[in-house]
């Protein structure tokens, strides 16, 4: 090809990155639904498992189709590498556990999806690796909490559920000073509205479940950066302990991938306008957004964002509130997924942080009357009304 992809718009990567053709011709990308490869001749393989010459030996270890989503979600991201696994929290644990072993420090952010907290909290510090968690948006504490063995800092920005928003050039900067690497879970945020790797950090990390399929199908994970770290840290991790893709998977993935700008932009649009209903009735306590003005992070998301996100929370007071405001729904559905093309609310406290203890809940502000919403892809008059009687409702 005499263009370089790399040039091209991210509107163009998403459609025509990484594409490997077969003898074929197919216009779309091929399905390989197979776990191993034949060989010619027996020197053949041999060439093959030592690196010797290119090639596909087993699909836990690489596969044709998830190749060609890998490739097109490091050209959209910036990174030089990315590896795909079967689901988004399988890239966050390969991702911490390919940079540390026993003895190692791990600083994390307190406002985390409840499974990540898992991870940082109860699961690392049974293989001997020290952990702390600091409040995200004031990055002098991320900075106070760095040791000189410090190995790895996960960052959520914004974070779920009610969007708190970190300073990824800051911390970066903070951990780089003791040699640890930063890797940020960029899934609410998605590949189109911010670039950790542009702002400093090491490592992305996405649950492609979310806006990347955006139709509610199939369960995927990645994780970006680097060649050279990429390789050290988690080319033998992947290939011995087996989180690997289906190759179906990635092949869905690979179809969503190519409207997710559209979809996420369009997704934006709504959510601010709907973010500023919710804002101004009466029966909210407070909105969580962050292009909007009275976010506690504002400035730092109009530094590092270049669109705000599809998702809104907020706060109706009690418990009580919450769930009346969820079961006079209509149009928008109750579920905790996220990044659909169909508009769902969640009870944060009694789902996603149900497992969450109270007074950490309480910590980063998940109160009993919170609410996170993901903005679908509905008519804006059709979610406007549904939302505003629900909040009547409430």
């Amino acid at each position: 090809m005499a263009e370089d992809p790399n040039l091209w718009q991210p509107a163009t990567k998403l459609i025509h990155g990484g594409i490997t053709r077969s003898q074929h011709g197919e216009t779309a990308e091929a399905l390989f639904l197979t776990q191993g490869f034949v060989y010619d001749n027996a020197k053949a393989a041999d060439d093959r498992f030592s690196g010797e010459k290119p090639g596909f030996v087993y699909s836990r270890y690489a596969n044709p189709t998830t190749a060609m989503f890998e490739e097109r979600l490091a050209l959209l991201e910036g990174a030089e590498r990315c590896r795909a696994v079967a689901s988004g929290m399988a890239a966050v644990h390969v991702a911490l556990s390919g940079l540390v072993r026993a003895g190692d420090h791990v600083v994390a952010g307190r406002a985390l999806f409840g499974s990540c907290r898992w991870i940082v909290k109860e699961w690392l510090p049974r293989f001997g690796v020290e952990t702390t968690v600091v409040d995200g948006p004031e990055a002098h504490h991320w900075a106070a909490a760095m040791r000189p063995n410090t190995k790895a800092v996960l960052i959520e920005t914004p974070a779920n559920p009610l969007l708190e928003v970190t300073d990824i050039a800051a911390v970066s900067a903070a951990a780089h000073e003791v040699g640890a690497k930063v890797i940020v879970d960029n899934v609410f945020a998605t590949p189109i509205f911010q670039k950790p790797l542009a702002l400093g950090a090491d490592l992305v990390v996405y649950s492609a479940t979310k806006h990347i399929d955006g139709q509610g199908r199939v369960l995927g994970g990645a994780i970006l950066g680097g060649n050279e770290l990429m390789e050290e840290a988690y080319r033998d991790l992947l290939r011995h302990t087996g989180p690997a893709i289906s190759p179906f998977n990635s092949w869905v993935l690979l179809k969503g991938v190519e409207t997710l700008d559209l979809r996420v932009r369009a997704q934006t649009a709504t959510a601010a306008k709907l973010a500023d209903l919710i804002a101004d009735h009466a029966k909210t306590a407070r909105c969580y957004y962050p292009g909007r003005a009275d976010h506690p992070q504002a400035a730092v998301a109009h530094q590092q964002m270049s669109g705000f996100s599809n998702m809104i929370a907020f706060d109706l007071g009690s418990r009580e509130a919450a769930w009346r405001f969820l079961d006079a729904l209509e149009v928008v559905i109750i579920s905790n997924n996220l990044g659909d093309a169909k508009s769902m609310a969640t009870h944060p406290s009694s789902t996603t942080h149900r497992a969450t203890p109270e007074p950490e809940r309480l910590a980063i502000g998940v109160t009993e009357g919170c609410v996170r919403m993901n903005v679908g892809l509905e008519d804006l008059a059709d979610l406007s009304r549904d939302v505003a009687r629900a909040l009547d409702a409430a």
